[in-house]
């Protein structure tokens, strides 16, 4: 059986042990890669399945693919707890569809213009084709994973699709919520982000033999990467630049999305800066950016936020410390890293160019 549809709390460590490998994201993906070559091709050969005259549509939103990370967590996954094998390509395909369906339906609740360096499906072709192609990429998905021989997959990928859908719509509840507690933020966070990242950890570890332990360990695991990974780009949103980035930014303020950088600055604020902070957002204009901008400084809420990060990625460290070494946990391990070096860059001269994936 999968894991139980109970979601595991995550506990940050406060001194996260993280590995020092030095990769870079070429590195750590590179024995990986013909596992991504396949992934992408099955990908494009999706398309096939679409009506004609909606192909154009599906092809563009199945092969502008940024760095495959939830398709590398499933091989990853694999390797750290068996042998790769055809299924995982399959339910790497399945969770990327997914991903970019949210993708497809984020951009129009966003009204971004901008998606890995080129123009989003909405701002192409309006938001109506997006959302109903959006719809249509989650079906094809679950079409897929209903092709395994048991209903597990199907299932699994169901019900997190659901999670993930449901965190949206918390996510929107809240806009301009300014009693929204952290754990309230984390929650969300969990749910739209984390779970994807958590089902391609588990997936690839049951897919390729991997014991009960192996799998609820690597599920915890996708969890807290997950998590710091989403603060990360809520931060990058903030902190960083749509050049580097290579999507649109600023989205989050001017949507009344309360991120963790906001909400460590409501904390700390006094009651005539919150109020200030609360109008802005509440009216919001770009011309209030640098204001807001002013007081996330003041109150290093930027460096409060990579502390946490750094906590969760921790936790994920914990996780793969408890699993048989393999090479699989070798570039676990890296990517943990890799989104520490990074989180360490933001607000830097050098600008951060983790896109979202």
């Amino acid at each position: 059986m999968l894991a139980p549809e109970t979601k595991v709390v995550i506990t940050p460590t406060a001194n996260p042990p993280l590995p020092k490998t030095g990769f870079g994201w070429k590195a750590i993906v590179a024995p990986v890669e013909p596992f991504l070559e396949q992934v992408s091709e099955r990908l494009a050969v999706q398309v096939q399945a679409f009506d004609p005259e909606i192909a154009a549509y599906a092809r563009y939103a199945l092969t502008n693919q940024g760095k495959q990370l939830r398709p590398a967590l499933v091989a990853l996954s694999g390797r750290a707890a068996g042998q790769l094998n055809d299924s995982l390509v399959t339910v790497a395909v399945i969770i990327e569809m997914v991903h970019l369906a949210t993708l497809v339906h984020d951009d129009v609740m966003d009204e971004a213009e901008i998606r890995r360096r080129q123009p989003t499906m909405a701002a192409n072709w309006g938001n109506e084709i997006s959302v109903l192609l959006g719809d249509c990429l989650f079906a094809h998905a679950l079409k897929l994973a209903a092709s395994f021989p048991t209903p597990e997959v199907c299932r699994a990928v169901a019900s997190a699709t659901n999670t993930v859908c449901s965190g949206e719509i918390l996510q929107t509840n809240r806009r301009r919520n300014f009693q929204m507690t952290r754990g309230e933020y984390f929650k969300v966070l969990e749910m739209k982000t984390a779970e994807l990242f958590a089902l391609s950890c588990e997936l690839g570890a049951r897919l390729s033999g991997g014991s009960a332990e192996d799998r609820a360990l690597l599920r915890q695991y996708g969890m807290a990467l997950g998590t710091a990974y989403q603060i990360f780009d809520d931060c990058l949103d903030l902190f960083g630049s749509e050049a580097t980035a290579g999507k649109s930014l600023g989205t989050d303020l001017a949507g009344g999305k309360l991120t963790l950088p906001v909400l460590a600055a409501l904390e700390h604020a006094t009651p005539v800066e919150r109020e200030q902070m609360e109008q802005c957002i509440r009216n919001w204009k770009p011309v209030y950016h640098d204001q807001i901008l002013a007081l996330l400084e003041k109150y290093h809420c930027l460096e409060e936020s990579q502390a946490v990060i750094q906590q969760y990625l921790g936790a994920a460290q914990d996780c793969l410390g408890s699993l048989a070494p393999s090479h699989g946990r070798d570039g676990l391990a890296g990517l943990l890293e890799f989104l520490a070096q990074q989180t360490t860059a933001l607000g830097g001269v050098e600008k951060n160019s983790f896109e979202r994936t």
